[in-house]
Parts: C-alpha cells; sequence; structure tokens
C-alpha cells in the first residue's frame, strides 16, 4: 500500500487548517497569543494525519509565518517586537516539526503493519487452500489471484501439471494467464534454471518483468511473469512476499509429485509381492497333483498288463480327479489376475438362476461322493443379469469349500432367494464355522484354513473366497460371511436385481 497522494490528502488537511484559522480569527482578541498558538499547533498535528512528510513539514512552516504575520505584533509584518514573542515562534514551529515527524512515522508505522497483515492473510488463505488440495496445480489460478493482489500487475504462471513432466514439452505444462513470446520464454528459462531474474533480482536487472520460480525443497515445479512490476520489484519486502506465495505452490506440487511416486512404487511392490507369492503357490500347489498324475500314468504305461480292471479303474479315476482339481486351480487363479486388472468387461445377459444353480449341481455331485448337496430356489425368481460363467464359478468355489471344511455326513446347502432388491445366492453348511478374527481374513489371497483343518483342505492355494469375492464386487455386489445359528456358516451372495426385460411378442 503506497503513501496517498498530495492531491488526495490536501482536502482534509486544507479542512484542518481552514478550522483552525477560523477559530483563531474568532477568538483573536479573547485569547491570549500563546493559547491561540495552541490552536496553530492543533491544525498542525491534525493535518499530518493526512499528508507525507514533506507536505506536513512546509505546511507547519507556512502556518508559522502566517500566525507571526496575522497575530505577532506588529500585525501584517513578518517584525518581532519582543524578544519572548520570538521564542513563541520557535517554540511552536520546533513543536510542530515535532508532532508533524510523530504523526507521519506512526501513520508509515501502522501501513507497514497493515501491509504485512495483508501479506500474512494472504500466505495464509493460499496455504489452507492448498494444504488438503488433491490436484494442487488445479489451484494455479488461485497464486495467479493472489500475486495480482500482491503486486497489482497483470500475473501469467506455467507449471509442471504431472510428475515427470519436462518444462520444454507443452503437453506436460498447465498455463494461467496471458503472456508474450518474450515472457513465454522467459518463464521456461525460470522453470529449467529455478531462480528468478528481472529488476530486484541482480539478474536481468534491465528486464520490465520480474520472473519467479515455483519452487520446492529440491526442485522447480514451475514460474511465475509478474509483467512490468518493474520499480516495485526492487522492494525486498515485496518480492520476498511474491517469492514466499510461488514457493507454497511449488511445494505443494512437489508433496504430490512425491505422494505419486510412492504410491506408485508402492503399488509396483504389492503387485511384485502378489506375482511372487503366486507364482510360489501355484508351483506349489500344481505340484501335488501334477505328481499324482504322472505317478498313475506311469503305472498305467509300465504295468498295465499286471494290473486288474479294478486297480486300472481307479488310477484313472485318480488321474481324471488331480486333472480336475488342477484345472480349478487355474481358472481361479486366471480369473483372479483378470477381475483385479482395471476396466474388466463382464459377459453379461439375462440368466435364469435355475439354469445357473442345475450347472453347477451336476459338476459338483460328479466330485461329491455322498451326495451331500442340495439346492432350495424360491419359486418365481426373476432373472438374473449376470456373467452366468462367473456365477457358476462363485457357488462352485463355495460348495468345494464347504464341501472341504465340513463332516462326511454333514449336508451342504444352495439357498436363492429374492430379498428386496437383490437375489440371494448362498451356501451354507454344517460345519465347524470360522471364528470370528478369521471371518474377514479367510477372503483374502492365499489365505486357507486353520491348521486343525483336513488335510484335504489344507491342499487349496488359498485363492477360491478371494476369486468368489472379486467376482461379486465385479458384479457390483457383496459377499459376506454370516455363522449359523447351530452350527456351520453361510456365505451369501447379493446380485443387485435390474427391471426385467419385456417378453418378446
Amino acid at each position: 500500500m503506497s503513501e496517498p497522494s498530495p492531491l488526495r490528502a490536501s482536502g482534509p488537511a486544507l479542512l484542518c487548517w481552514a478550522a483552525g484559522g477560523a477559530a483563531m480569527l474568532v477568538l483573536d482578541g479573547t485569547l491570549d497569543l500563546a493559547n491561540l498558538a495552541l490552536l496553530l499547533v492543533l491544525s498542525s498535528a491534525l493535518a499530518s494525519l493526512w499528508l507525507p512528510g514533506w507536505a506536513a513539514t512546509a505546511a507547519s512552516l507556512a502556518g508559522v509565518a502566517v500566525f507571526n504575520w496575522a497575530f505577532v505584533p506588529p500585525r501584517y509584518s513578518m517584525a518581532v517586537e519582543l524578544d519572548q514573542h520570538a521564542l513563541l515562534l520557535a517554540a511552536m514551529l520546533a513543536v510542530n516539526l515535532i508532532v508533524s515527524a510523530l504523526v507521519v512515522g506512526q501513520r508509515q508505522l501502522a501501513r507497514l503493519a497493515r501491509e504485512q497483515g495483508e501479506r500474512e492473510a494472504r500466505l495464509r488463505r493460499l496455504a489452507d487452500t492448498l494444504r488438503d488440495a488433491p490436484d494442487p496445480a488445479g489451484h494455479a489460478g488461485g497464486l495467479q489471484a493472489a500475486l495480482a493482489e500482491a503486486a497489482g500487475v497483470p500475473v501469467a504462471l506455467r507449471v509442471l501439471a504431472r510428475p515427470g513432466a519436462r518444462p520444454e514439452d507443452d503437453a506436460d505444462v498447465l498455463r494461467t494467464g496471458d503472456a508474450d513470446a518474450d515472457q513465454r520464454a522467459g518463464l521456461l528459462l525460470c522453470l529449467q534454471e529455478g531462480r528468478a531474474f528481472g529488476p530486484g533480482s541482480g539478474r536481468h536487472e534491465d528486464q520490465p518483468d520480474t520472473y519467479l520460480p515455483l519452487r520446492g525443497s529440491g526442485a522447480t515445479l514451475g514460474a511465475a511473469v509478474l509483467r512490468g512490476w518493474g520499480a516495485q520489484a526492487r522492494n525486498a519486502a515485496r518480492r520476498e512476499h511474491a517469492q514466499a506465495l510461488c514457493d507454497l505452490l511449488g511445494q505443494a506440487l512437489e508433496r504430490q509429485h512425491a505422494a505419486a511416486g510412492e504410491r506408485a512404487a508402492r503399488e509396483h511392490a504389492q503387485d511384485q509381492a502378489v506375482r511372487n507369492t503366486l507364482l510360489a503357490a501355484i508351483s506349489h500347489d500344481f505340484r501335488t497333483p501334477l505328481a499324482t498324475i504322472m505317478g498313475a500314468a506311469s503305472s498305467l504305461a509300465e504295468q498295465a498288463d499286471r494290473l486288474d480292471v479294478a486297480q486300472r479303474r481307479r488310477l484313472a479315476t485318480g488321474i481324471v480327479e488331480e486333472t480336475e482339481r488342477l484345472s480349478r486351480l487355474t481358472d481361479n487363479t486366471l480369473q483372479l489376475a483378470r477381475l483385479g486388472a482395471p476396466g474388466v468387461a463382464l459377459r453379461c445377459d439375462w440368466e435364469s438362476a435355475e439354469d445357473i444353480v442345475g450347472a453347477v449341481l451336476n459338476r459338483v455331485r460328479r466330485r461329491d461322493e455322498g451326495r451331500r448337496t442340495r439346492a432350495r430356489l424360491e419359486p418365481a425368481l426373476p432373472l438374473l443379469w449376470c456373467d452366468a460363467l462367473l456365477v457358476s464359478q462363485l457357488l462352485e468355489n463355495l460348495v468345494d469349500n464347504a464341501l472341504k471344511y465340513s463332516p462326511p455326513e454333514a449336508p451342504v446347502e444352495i439357498l436363492v432367494r429374492r430379498v428386496g432388491e437383490h437375489a440371494l445366492l448362498a451356501v451354507r453348511d454344517r460345519g465347524p464355522g470360522v471364528p470370528p478374527a478369521w471371518r474377514e481374513r479367510v477372503f483374502e489371497v492365499f489365505r486357507r484354513g486353520d491348521t486343525d483343518a483336513t488335510e484335504a483342505a489344507r491342499r487349496g492355494a488359498g485363492v477360491g473366497l478371494a476369486v468368489c469375492r472379486a467376482i461379486a464386487q465385479a458384479h457390483g455386489g457383496e459377499l459376506r460371511l454370516r455363522p449359523r445359528a447351530h452350527g456351520g456358516c453361510a456365505f451369501e451372495f447379493l446380485l443387485p436385481l435390474r427391471a426385467q426385460p419385456e417378453a418378446p411378442p
């Protein structure tokens, strides 16, 4: 904030002097000369509230001269008859000058304090805006407005919009404000070098514009040009304030870029860990069925003539069972990888719940020697909008899981019914149940049953339930585990229902 111009300040000051002069003329003859002089001192002090220092000093000198000419005997001349009158004029002049200097000094201090408060408020507003901003580059307009307010000149910015962006690549740069060709070149130079230049910076002082970098702690992530700031940029406090505003956005961008890099590194490490774990699990869990298949096939190939029909049938059945197990393990692993990829598209169509459950029962009962698996479907179920292969795989995984962890005589039930705007597809068993601490952990990848489980239950890769939850989420549904009142648990898949298609004519 600059000093008010003499023209704007002269109005109130002239009123003060006019009021003081009028009071002295009215009271002339009523008050003595010393008391009239106090009115002059008061008028000088009040006028100093608006006048700059040089004008207040000149007004004080002129006021004392006019007072001598109009009121000090002999009147209407600059002569002074008595020494005490001369002392009065000298003291009055000294008091006027001291009071004017004090008032002007206090005004200057108040102006500096006001400017400092405005700068702090401006910094605080911008810092509050950038503190929790997910995309600081999107607030470049806020920095532009703050710089324009602080400098009083047009501002243009060049900001690196993403991590790893190159300053010279226009596709990686966000621009705000108007800049001509020379100013764009200056912005690029400032961004590349990370140093300010222009008036007051010690570099390229002859430039009419001031260029400031948007600095982080270890990199420059943008630049700003204050067009035509020129002489004002030589004020160190104003230049430092403008640089502090620029550094706020630079530091916010640096934090965002560092967070993005950390997130990418963490995701890469997680992907690598999952990949390594997946390979280890597959290699371990493929080894057992492959060894069984290899042993049975070798026996059939080398000793077929010494084996009876029952032995050959048992070896062939073992090959089929282990091959089916390998197939299910491969399907689960591939589905887990596919459903975890971004932008996965399902092959959805209108499907009948009866057809899906019937297909699952046909496949499961080939492995369920005790035929423990049953199905119960609510009548008049609506059609389901889903990927039939994935939903079948979900139910089959849940049934296999229930058969493995349930006692040999315990039944397993597939239940399908409507619950509000959802279709509930549940697999319920009467097994030992799942402890409360494990009711969410069982859906994690490579989580298997506890150490008390049977050997058949521990043979899985630990991806079946993770695949089931991934399938449920891909359909916009939910897979949850609910304990049953008399033992066992129920895995419930809630599938959202859609408006039914119209029947063809």
